[in-house]
């Protein structure tokens, strides 16, 4: 089963009013399990970067001048995911920033059917916790040392673990079907029955040879142990 985690950075919160696109990071997984594969692009807005944003994830409008527009790239993003289902933390916000940038380019949206909301699956998991993908790193013990600001692709990394510590672990859908030669331990085992013929136990008792034989070895040694 083939998932892209993705994460995105913005200008703002609103792509209705006119924030947009300027980071987009992509991991791939294959039975939950990354493969190295990613897709990563960061792209010029074509307007300025408020404070307030760049705050969060430090690309500045200078920073982004020289990057590509959204429809440069959106081919290749497009064929990194396929028809995968799309993994996000809070996804509603990354898939609308998404599909408005693929509208704008003339493409199709993104159908929300493919859309896995990671927060949503922590709500279920952790009622009334916190979610946030920092929250989530602590409660798993996952390094997030390294993560200064936010990072379109970094982020997704770190979700990618999220995502499976959400959805079972390494073992999610291993089932371990019953081995008709494995006895259970918890049954007694059957023994085969053997014919044995009788044998009396043997005499472990010395001899009166053997007797004379010891005190003889004692005679000859001076003041033994055995006599004291």
């Amino acid at each position: 089963m083939r998932e892209i985690i993705f994460d995105t950075e913005t200008t703002g919160l609103d792509p209705r009013s006119g924030d947009r696109l300027v980071e987009i990071g992509c991991v791939e997984m294959v039975n939950r399990v990354t493969t190295g594969a990613t897709f990563h692009c960061y792209f010029n807005p074509d307007r300025d970067m408020p404070a307030a944003a760049e705050a969060v994830h430090g690309l500045s409008a200078t920073f982004l001048s020289d990057k590509p527009r959204f429809h440069e790239k959106a081919a290749e993003f497009l064929e990194f995911i396929g028809d995968s289902m799309l993994v996000a933390h809070n996804a509603g916000f990354d898939f609308g920033f998404v599909n408005m940038e693929l509208e704008m380019c003339g493409l199709d949206p993104l159908s929300k059917e493919r859309m896995i909301d990671t927060v949503a699956l922590a709500r279920v998991r952790h009622p009334g916790a916190k979610n946030s993908l920092d929250a989530l790193c602590t409660r798993y013990g996952i390094d997030r040392s390294h993560r200064t600001l936010h990072g379109a692709l970094l982020d997704a990394e770190l979700l990618a673990q999220v995502y499976v510590e959400l959805t079972g672990g390494r073992q999610i859908g291993l089932e371990l079907a019953a081995d008709a030669n494995v006895v259970s331990l918890a049954e007694p085992v059957a023994r085969p029955q053997r014919d044995r013929p009788f044998r009396a136990p043997r005499p472990h008792a010395p001899s009166e040879a053997e007797l004379a034989a010891h005190a003889a070895l004692l005679d000859s040694l001076k003041e033994p142990l055995w006599r004291s």
